[in-house]
C-alpha cells in the first residue's frame, strides 16, 4: 500500500461516565481497597502480558512500567509483580493513557525509506515509520527492532507487543540480512575480523536510564558475502542473528571503513520483494505464524 501523508494517530478514547456500560464493569468492585482483587491468578491473564499484547511494550519492559509505579487497573495503582487483569472486562491506564486491550492484532512489513525514523516519540518532528502507514484498524503501531535514519529497508510495525519480544529477543537469533556499501576497499582479513567477531561496548539493559557502566562485547557477523570491491568502495551481503544498536555501521567504523548505504532485505523468512520504499503491506497470517514458531524455537 502506498505511503499516507496524513496520518495521525487516533487519541485514546474518552472512560465513560457510567462505569457499567464502558471501561470496567468490575471498577466499583476496587474502590477503598488496596487492589488485593488484582494479586489473584483467577482473575485472568498476567498484567505485563496483557499490557505487551496491546502494545503497549516489549513484555520486559512492561515489567519495569509496572514496578516504577505507572500502571492502573480500573484507578488502583498497580506496582507489583505477579498481578492479574482480565482485558476483558479491566481499563488498563499506563503513564496516564488509557491502554485499548480489545484491538485486533495487526502486523504490517514496511520498505521504510532513509530520512524516517523509526521512534514513535520523535522531538525533532521528523517523518516517523508510523506516518507511512494509514492502518483501517487505526490500531496504534509500533517497530519491532530499530533502523536508523540513515538506513532503510524491511521494518515491521505491529500493536503486537508479545511477539515484537520474541523478534528482538537475543536469544532466539532471528537473522537479519543487510546489503551494505562501505568507503574503500574492504580486505579478506578485514572480512575475517567482522566474522570471528569485534569488540563494542554496549550499555548493559538494566543501567541504561541510570547511565551506569558500560559492557564490552564481542559482536560478530553470522555470515558475509562479497559482492564487489575496488579501490573506492566495496559491497557486502551481511547476516546478523543477534543485531545490536546501529551494530555494522559500529563495527565498520572500527574497520576504518564507513557505511556509506545500508538496507535490510530480510528478516527471517521476510523478504521486500514486490515493494517499494515508503509502501506496505499487511502480513499474511501464515507468515505471522511462520515468526512465532521462530521466536519459540
Amino acid at each position: 500500500m502506498p505511503p499516507q501523508d496524513d496520518f495521525q494517530l487516533p487519541p485514546p478514547p474518552p472512560p465513560p461516565a457510567d462505569p457499567g456500560a464502558g471501561w470496567s464493569s468490575v471498577a466499583g468492585d476496587d474502590e477503598g481497597n488496596d487492589g488485593s482483587a488484582y494479586r489473584e491468578a483467577s482473575r485472568g491473564q498476567r498484567l505485563q502480558k496483557v499490557m505487551a499484547a496491546a502494545g503497549a511494550a516489549s513484555r520486559r519492559d512492561c515489567e519495569e512500567l509496572i514496578l516504577s509505579g505507572e500502571v492502573h487497573v480500573n484507578g488502583t495503582l498497580v506496582n507489583w509483580l505477579p498481578a492479574w487483569v482480565d482485558p476483558q472486562r479491566d481499563h488498563i491506564v499506563v503513564s496516564g493513557e488509557g491502554l485499548r486491550t480489545n484491538t485486533p492484532l495487526v502486523h504490517v512489513l514496511l520498505f521504510k525509506p532513509r530520512g524516517v525514523v523509526c521512534s514513535n516519540d520523535d522531538p525533532g518532528d521528523r517523518r516517523r515509520a508510523i506516518d507511512l502507514v494509514k492502518h483501517p484498524s487505526k490500531a496504534r503501531l509500533f517497530p519491532v527492532g530499530r533502523l536508523d535514519i540513515d538506513s532503510s529497508g524491511l521494518l515491521i510495525l505491529t500493536n503486537d507487543g508479545e511477539l515484537a519480544a520474541r523478534l528482538t529477543h537475543p536469544r532466539h537469533g532471528i537473522r537479519k540480512e543487510y546489503e551494505v556499501n562501505v568507503q574503500g576497499e574492504l580486505t579478506d582479513r578485514e572480512i575475517l575480523r567482522l566474522q570471528r567477531g569485534i569488540l563494542l561496548t554496549t550499555r548493559r539493559r538494566s543501567r541504561r536510564r541510570q547511565g551506569g557502566p558500560e559492557a564490552v562485547k564481542r559482536h560478530a557477523a553470522s555470515s558475509i558475502e562479497l559482492i564487489h570491491r575496488d579501490r573506492d568502495r566495496t559491497r557486502l551481503k551481511i547476516v546478523l542473528a543477534e543485531g545490536r544498536n546501529r551494530q555494522i555501521r559500529r563495527m565498520m567504523a572500527k574497520l576504518d571503513h564507513p557505511v556509506k548505504k545500508l538496507r535490510r532485505t530480510k528478516l527471517g523468512p521476510l523478504t521486500l520483494k514486490g515493494l517499494k520504499p515508503g509502501y506496505w503491506r499487511e502480513l499474511t497470517t501464515g507468515e505471522v505464524d511462520v515468526l512465532r514458531r521462530i521466536g519459540k524455537d
